[in-house]
């Protein structure tokens, strides 16, 4: 017995070192406005969870769900992908990003998933859930439907793309079942979450995933941003033929979103040779819901404090060096860091991220009916002109249009009156002060005010007495009728 007694005291010390270890590498983080999930694909099994049931706003990831119904249409017979559909008032209604494709345009099924998947395109969410459930309401209630049956229990949904709306909730819990959905129950159209750029006519849009094209085995799935939820990301890769589905909800910025996910995802490869060391954390499906309020981001994410709009397709690159502790590249070793002697380090995940991604060749995408051959040149070759028709306008385009407003006296007088603030020197022809105020600003007066407000005295006298100013040969740009006006007309009303 005294013998067996130093190898009991041997073992307990071993199994109390790996307890530690294994702590330390499961233990969550300090709560904060995050949500992060890492499961199996194949079965569910859950590698890593914080805050992964408490309800979120789902922004753009709704889409997944918007696709799933869609093609879970396709793949019953109630529609083909070379179907038909219409954009109505009401998709064309819907704020950016979108195509921006006017009313009564047609593109088939397939070209509007791809445009929704890769541009993130809320337009064309509306034009499918109106193809497949004949209105918004009609298809919210089949995506709710679905949902319900996938077991996703802390889902609703009022609309097919994510924008900002009372109800629209899901959690990181059944963003992940969705996407095992997918994959298990879609498998023939798979691609369509992993298209690394598309082209329409002359503009090419890349995939706001940023881990296709980066990160090695990356295979899906879909971006997400309001201002109440953050950026989010439902993300996927394979490797040695392991699928794992890495989901992150209420990131800073559209990178940091794609690290998290790329350090989630390398974590949960390089855990299968640690398996041991893990205690079971179950299935995704097991995961209990939190009975709680989401999270509102607004003032985080779109307050003063940002330099520029934030937006799905967010571009800002945070630094691969000096992180603070808690920010994605806070205290970042290496995306295998835990494993380190094991294998050989890879790059960071940060660096990963800020690279370009693989070349690819863009998948073409157009409106009207599906075409091949000469039939789809032509059909590419059409909406890039119609692209150039629809330029948007430029300076010389201003310019011109307030030319045009310079016809209509009445308006321009308006207009020129909101612009500038302040009565104009025909409302006061009297007053000294008002041509001296006029001569205070002549830089922003056009060139029949400078005539009525010159520092001659006979101009100065024409001025005081209300005679016409001169008219100029050709008007400028900026011009305001009301200055050219003599002085017994009557002044606009300022109301």
């Amino acid at each position: 017995m005294h013998a067996l007694r130093p190898l009991l005291r041997k073992s307990l010390f071993n199994l109390f070192a790996a307890s530690l270890a294994c702590a330390a590498l499961l233990a969550p983080r300090a709560a904060s406005a995050e949500a992060l999930l890492l499961i199996e694909a194949d079965s569910g099994k859950v590698l890593q969870a914080d805050n992964a049931t408490i309800p979120w706003y789902p922004a753009s990831v709704t889409k997944i769900m918007t696709a799933y119904v869609t093609l879970k249409a396709v793949k019953d017979g109630r529609l083909t992908l070379d179907s038909l559909l219409t954009v109505s008032p009401t998709a064309a209604s819907q704020s950016p990003s979108k195509m921006g494709f006017r009313p009564g345009t047609q593109l088939t099924v397939d070209n509007a998933l791809k445009m929704m998947m890769v541009k993130s395109a809320n337009d064309m969410a509306v034009v499918l859930a109106e193809g497949v459930g004949g209105s918004i309401d009609g298809f919210s209630a089949m995506m709710n439907d679905t949902a319900k049956k996938l077991g996703m229990t802390q889902t609703s949904y009022v609309n097919p793309n994510g924008l900002p709306a009372d109800g629209q909730i899901t959690s990181a819990r059944d963003l992940g079942i969705l996407a095992r959905a997918f994959l298990r129950d879609l498998p023939e159209y798979e691609s369509f979450v992993h298209i690394p750029a598309i082209r329409f006519g002359k503009r090419i849009t890349g995939n706001f995933n940023k881990l296709i094209g980066r990160y090695p085995g990356a295979d899906g799935f879909k971006t997400g941003f309001i201002c109440a939820s953050g950026y989010n990301l439902v993300a996927s890769a394979t490797r040695n033929g392991r699928r794992l589905i890495a989901v992150v909800l209420g990131a800073n910025s559209g990178t940091a979103r794609a690290v998290k996910a790329a350090q989630l995802l390398e974590r949960g490869f390089a855990q299968d040779t640690l398996t041991w060391l893990r205690p079971s954390l179950g299935t995704v499906d097991n995961l209990v819901p939190v009975d709680a309020s989401p999270p509102n981001l607004r003032d985080e994410m779109c307050g003063p404090h940002r330099k520029r709009p934030a937006s799905d397709d967010d571009d800002a690159l945070i630094a691969t060096n000096g992180g603070t502790p808690g920010s994605a590249t806070g205290g970042e070793a290496q995306v295998t860091f835990f494993t380190a002697g094991l294998q050989p380090p890879m790059m960071k995940a940060s660096e990963l991220m800020a690279a370009a991604p693989a070349a690819a060749e863009p998948v073409l995408v157009y409106t009207g009916p599906t075409r091949t051959g000469t039939a789809l040149i032509a059909a590419v070759a059409a909406d890039a002109d119609q692209q150039t028709v629809a330029k948007p306008r430029g300076k010389k385009s201003r310019v011109a249009k307030r030319h045009d407003a310079a016809d209509k006296p009445k308006d321009a007088n308006k207009d020129g009156i909101k612009d500038a603030g302040t009565k104009t020197a025909a409302a006061k022809p009297d007053t000294k002060q008002g041509a001296a105020k006029s001569d205070g600003k002549t830089a922003t007066k056009p060139a029949a005010a400078k005539h009525a407000t010159a520092k001659s005295d006979a101009s100065a006298k024409s001025a005081a007495t209300g005679d016409q100013a001169p008219k100029p040969a050709k008007p400028k740009a900026a011009t305001n009728p009301a200055a050219t006006k003599p002085a017994a007309t009557k002044p606009a009303n300022n109301s």
